[in-house]
């Protein structure tokens, strides 16, 4: 299963081997000893599952410290721009976003280290989005990021009057205000 690292650090995308044949495929999403191998040491306590149509956008979401999550996030049906927002003062990568297709076809996988907001766009008409969580859900440390903020600049490959939000998505603070409490560490 190769890991591949990204310019920031700590992102990685994962490239599981999948064994196809006249029945189908497979192939291991996740497997505990290789991740170490990796370095990649997260202890998975929460997994999520969202189903969306197209031009659904989720996010930018992610929770403040000490309740901060790493994501691992994959597409069982369909396809999404995937977007992780660095929120590490001190990072090389701070405020700069990394965006990358994840869908059933690729089987690719992004995971994502503590201190980054997470969001995706639905390009296919349906999508089906897994991710494992490092840390439980604790409503009191949510926090998020508009999605269409210009300061970050992120083209999320759905045309803007097409774009689903959820009534909390469209009212959250601009990076330049957003709460965020994560200090990069080599």
């Amino acid at each position: 299963m190769p890991i591949h690292k990204t310019d920031f650090p700590g992102l990685v995308v994962v490239e599981p081997r999948v064994f196809e044949d006249a029945r189908g495929y497979f192939f291991e999403s996740y497997n505990q000893k290789q991740f170490s191998a990796e370095g990649l040491h997260h202890q998975w306590v929460q997994d999520n599952q969202s189903h969306s149509t197209f031009g659904v956008v989720r996010g930018l979401h992610y929770q403040l410290d000490p309740f901060a999550q790493a994501k691992l996030v994959r597409v069982v049906s369909g396809e999404i721009l995937d977007v992780a927002v660095d929120l590490r003062k001190g990072s090389p990568t701070f405020g700069k976003a990394y965006c990358i297709n994840l869908s059933a076809e690729n089987k690719l996988q992004l995971l994502i280290p503590r201190g980054f907001a997470h969001g995706f766009s639905v390009l296919s008409e349906l999508a089906d989005v897994l991710y494992k969580c490092d840390q439980v859900y604790d409503k009191a440390s949510e926090a998020s990021i508009i999605f269409n903020d210009p300061d970050l600049n992120i083209d999320w490959k759905v045309p803007e009057d097409k774009v689903l939000l959820s009534d909390k998505d469209k009212v959250h603070p601009r990076f330049s205000d957003a709460r965020h409490n994560f200090q990069f560490q080599v």
